[in-house]
Formats: structure tokens, sequence, C-alpha cells
């Protein structure tokens, strides 16, 4: 797994990650410089890939998810029926900032919607601040991430998000 991403502030602006079967990171290798000519600066431990993402604490990652919540339209939220949110660090085997699971509103009907579980959202958190260097980006993630699955709760699928430009 290769990964190009130039993080503002730090000397290295290539990774690359080995991770075992169950996708877990077991190396890491940093390198100065671009893609193009850049150099291997040597490996790091499996657990120093904690240090390459922006760390934010769970209160204030739900805090942050809460005002995405209450920023969505007042008409929009009051539709908004039988719906939990929940923080996750990451999903299993995938790299999702969030999950929609549920039966969209579009599809629900008196006789086949009834006593059921609520729809979740989850937001991953740990996912989310890897691709983030600041508070910042963290919380226009979490809104983005947010609008797109309550999208998916009003029934909205993922190539109309695409042609919104919220996919």
């Amino acid at each position: 797994m290769r990964a190009v991403r130039l993080f503002p502030g730090r000397d290295f602006g290539v990774v690359e990650t080995k991770v075992d079967r169950r996708n877990r990171v077991v190396e890491m290798m940093r390198f100065h410089g671009a893609d193009h000519g850049a150099r291997d600066t040597g490996p790091w431990p499996a657990d120093r890939y904690a240090a390459l993402m922006f760390e934010i604490s769970n209160e204030r990652f739900e805090e942050l998810a809460e005002e995405a919540l209450t920023a969505l339209p007042r008409d929009l939220a009051a539709q908004i029926e039988n719906l939990a949110i929940i923080v996750d660090d990451t999903a299993l085997g995938e790299n999702l900032f969030g999950l929609y699971e549920g039966i969209p509103l579009t599809k629900r009907g008196p006789n086949s919607y009834s006593g059921v579980m609520p729809d979740r959202i989850t937001l991953y958190q740990t996912t989310i601040c890897r691709y983030c260097s600041n508070e910042d980006e963290v919380k226009a993630r979490i809104r983005r991430t947010v609008i797109h699955e309550v999208a998916h709760h009003f029934g909205i699928s993922d190539p109309r998000l695409e042609e919104l430009g919220w996919a």
C-alpha cells in the first residue's frame, strides 16, 4: 500500500506501508520530498503510524459530530426518523469515513417498517483523522461525511451524491 500525501510542517512527503493479511500496518517507510526523486529515510515501527495523523480526543470528535448534525437545515433535520449516530475507530477491512446502515426513508412503508432497530450512521474517527492535519480539516471532513450519510438516510444514492459533489 502506498499513500502519497504531503504533510505541512513535517519533513517527509511520501509514506509506504506494508500490511499483513488482516490489513494491519506492520512496517512503514518514510521518504523526503515528493514521490519522484524521494529518498528513503528508513523504516518506522508499525505503531508510529499514529504520528502521521491529527489526534483529537473522543469527546471533541463527538462534539464536532454533534455540531455537524445541528448545522443541518432545520426542516431537513425534522424529517430524520429513527436514526442513531455512532462513532467507531475504523471500518473493518475498508477505508471509510462513514457508513449508513438501515432502510432509507424512501423505502419505508407503514406495513414494512415497524418495530425495527434505528438506522445507523457510523463515523470512523481514526480514518477521518488519518486524512486530516488539523481540527478544521477534521471538522470539515465530519460535516461532509454526515451530509453524505444523512443523504443515504433520505434515499439518495452514491451516483447522485457524486453528481451533486458530495461523494
